[in-house]
């Protein structure tokens, strides 16, 4: 390995004796008597090598391979030196246990395309901070620092000096702006703008005065913004350099760019590249559009990732590693220690969890479910892999559509007594017996955990107790009854009703939902239920065509600072469990289409925005937040059944995973757990 020398703020090329004392390898495990930096388990360049007395070293893979990776990135020029390629002000990381070995192939599984693939995602991840592993330091990433004024309605971010792309080109503030002004408010792009965009549904305005700073102008105040860029998969930035020349914003050659690789327009270009939404794993062109890859620019869009994708099919993708990451350890190795990453599709549950057992999988917590536990912590030893039990943020919650295409549905749908009665029908005790091993905690659905201050017991367990004469009677009371004696109940006019369950077991366990279908039934209200893939789930939520909704969901406080969505219509995103999906489309389009809410969803958004804006942790905040709640849990909209653990799987082979704090979607899975430290030790 060739190393230079790197020491403040400048990165200079070596031949020969490096003077300075050599630095520590200094680790979570063994600090080795340095002391800790201004965040955990990192530090800033100067910082460490003040702390250490020393100047760091940098080196990386061998220069063919590294090089041989490289050739693989389409589109991407010969690499430079190391010098030219790492920022001046990387971000130094302790390992967790060791300082970590290049090479291995990290496998992972996920269900399909676009489902259950943001565990791997997270492994990779970066945005401007994150949130360490304590999930509630917020620390330093891509950006190298950042700062509030006194009413946070202006937050400034540092970039790091020399920070660049995977093909080379300058990462700096130009690309942060066109990610919020050209993608994120272009309707374009994006139909319908994020609320994490936005505060209190108004625009915001970013300014950048030099190529390193950023400043995001807020039109009143929203703390939880900083907090959004520390859990959330969106990147707050893109490649300006690249999709820029086909924005017709930014390039007024656009059209004519995509036009001679065979795109109708650059919008269209965009979009095979970046999506039309947040998402990060969008399908690439190299699976979007096989016929026009190759005449492309390049394959994927140019990231700050640890990995880029360099191949995708209907099987699955591989990742190679990032020559321009910034990250290194602190004996001075460019990170990540990981050479490839291989991600392969699987639909059946079955065969996901038979990979787990036979080894064939390096790491998974998204889509494992706690009934799936039994089997694999049968199989640890034998299987040379770790399995832990850690607790869940989301838990499954079930809905009625409140917009039903059926009107007679959705009035009924719409009678809170209906909602009640179908609550105190479930066997909470049962579920956590059954399906979770007596693990749980029987609660409401409230929106938030863990659960705020402001919430007390009578609203966690409002409608929890096990009721199945009184949901008899409830359902009676509103002229739900068995009309033509078959042993079900009909709607008023005397149509036969059967709610048909359908689940995916990434968003809900199988068990889970068979005992609630049970408990409806014991109740005289037909339930059947069927496994389908979360790709067909989604689909039809967002066509408007699933009577019941099933699915895990609630949030921390620390999203919900920065993302409205659990109060708002459809009460959540694509991906998780959302209802009245035409209060939404009414809502969105100013009244024109769709289905008016009632006054109550006004109430919510008004509130929620306000709480957003409100001093963290201050009692009016407590009392809007108290008030948001006491409005979300009286209305039912969605059902709560029991919170508990979820599995975290792991082989023995995978070095620096260190214990989960929650097995959680909410923090991005393995985000909060450096997966660019973790190496392969076989």
């Amino acid at each position: 390995m060739k190393k230079i020398l790197l020491s403040g703020v400048a990165l200079l090329a070596m031949t020969g004796a490096v003077s300075a004392a050599t630095c520590p390898a200094v680790t979570v495990a063994d600090p080795m008597g340095v002391a800790a930096g201004a965040f955990p388990q990192q530090y800033e360049l100067a910082e460490f090598e003040g702390l250490a007395d020393c100047t760091l070293e940098i080196s990386t893979r061998d220069d063919a391979t590294i090089a041989a990776y490289n050739s693989q990135i389409q589109g991407n020029p010969d690499l430079p030196p190391l010098a030219e390629r790492i920022p001046s002000e990387p971000l130094v990381v302790a390992p967790y246990e060791a300082i970590g070995n290049y090479g291995g192939t990290l496998d992972i599984i996920s269900n399909a395309t676009e489902a259950g693939t943001s565990d791997m995602m997270s492994i990779r991840h970066v945005n401007l901070v994150r949130y360490s592993d304590d999930l509630e330091t917020i620390v330093p990433n891509v950006a190298k620092s950042w700062s509030w004024n006194d009413d946070f309605t202006q937050l400034t971010f540092n970039l790091r000096e020399g920070h660049k792309w995977s093909d080379g080109a300058p990462f700096t503030s130009a690309d942060v702006k066109f990610w919020y002004d050209n993608l994120m408010l272009d309707e374009n792009v994006i139909a319908s703008t994020k609320d994490y965009a936005l505060v209190g549904g108004e625009r915001m305005t970013v300014d950048t005065p030099d190529a390193t700073t950023v400043v995001f102008n807020l039109p009143a105040p929203k703390p939880g913004l900083l907090s959004h860029f520390a859990n959330h998969y969106a990147q707050g930035f893109q490649p300006k350099h690249f999709l820029g020349q086909f924005h017709p914003a930014i390039d007024p050659n656009a059209d004519a760019n995509a036009q001679a690789i065979g795109f109708e327009n650059g919008y269209a270009v965009i979009s095979a590249y970046f999506g039309n939404s947040d998402w990060m794993d969008t399908a690439t062109p190299m699976l979007a559009h096989p016929d026009k890859v190759a005449n492309m620019p390049k394959a994927a869009s140019p990231t700050l990732e640890s990995h880029i994708v360099v191949a995708e099919s209907t099987e699955g993708r591989h990742f190679v590693p990032n020559p321009y990451y910034f990250k290194v350890d602190t004996a001075g190795n460019q990170l990540p220690y990981v050479n490839e990453q291989d991600e392969t599709f699987v639909t059946e549950t079955e065969v996901r969890v038979l990979k787990l057992i036979n080894g064939e999988v390096d790491y998974k917590t998204q889509s494992l479910q706690l009934d799936m536990a039994p089997l694999l912590l049968e199989n640890q030893e034998k299987g040379d892999f770790t399995v832990s039990l850690q607790p869940k943020i989301s838990f499954p919650t079930f809905s009625f559509n409140v917009t039903d295409e059926n009107l007679e549905k959705r009035e009924l749908f719409n009678n809170v007594t209906f909602r009640e009665a179908m609550s105190v029908a479930i066997n909470r005790e049962e579920i956590n017996e059954v399906a979770y091993f007596g693990l749980g905690q029987i609660q409401q659905f409230v929106g938030f955990s863990p659960t705020p201050g402001f919430i007390g017991d009578d609203l966690l367990q409002y409608k929890t107790e096990y009721d199945p004469e009184g949901a008899k009677a409830a359902l009676d009371s509103i002229g739900f009854t068995d009309q033509d004696g078959d042993g079900w109940r009909d709607l008023p006019s005397g149509a036969p009703l059967v709610l048909n369950i359908q689940f995916a077991t990434q968003g809900t366990s199988s068990k889970v939902n068979e005992l609630v279908a049970q408990n409806w039934a014991d109740v005289g209200v037909k339930t059947t239920v069927k496994e389908i893939t979360a790709d067909e789930y989604r689909s039809a939520q967002s066509a408007n065509s699933l009577s019941v909704g099933t699915w895990e969901k609630s949030q921390p406080l620390a999203v919900i600072l920065g993302n409205n969505e659990l109060f708002v219509p459809p009460f959540e995103n694509y991906f998780a469990h959302r209802t009245g999906m035409l209060w939404a489309e009414y809502l969105e389009s100013g009244g024109e289409r769709g289905v008016q809410p009632p006054d109550w969803v006004n109430d919510s958004i008004a509130d929620v925005n306000a709480f957003q804006s409100a001093s963290p942790g201050s009692a009016e905040q407590g009392e809007i937040g108290q008030r948001m709640v006491e409005r979300l849990v009286r209305e039912l909209l969605f059902i709560g059944t029991v919170k508990a653990v979820s599995p975290v799987f792991h082989r023995n082979a995978l070095v620096n995973v260190p214990e989960f704090k929650t097995a959680s979607y909410d923090y991005y899975w393995s985000y909060p757990y450096r997966g660019d430290q973790w190496f392969l030790n076989e």
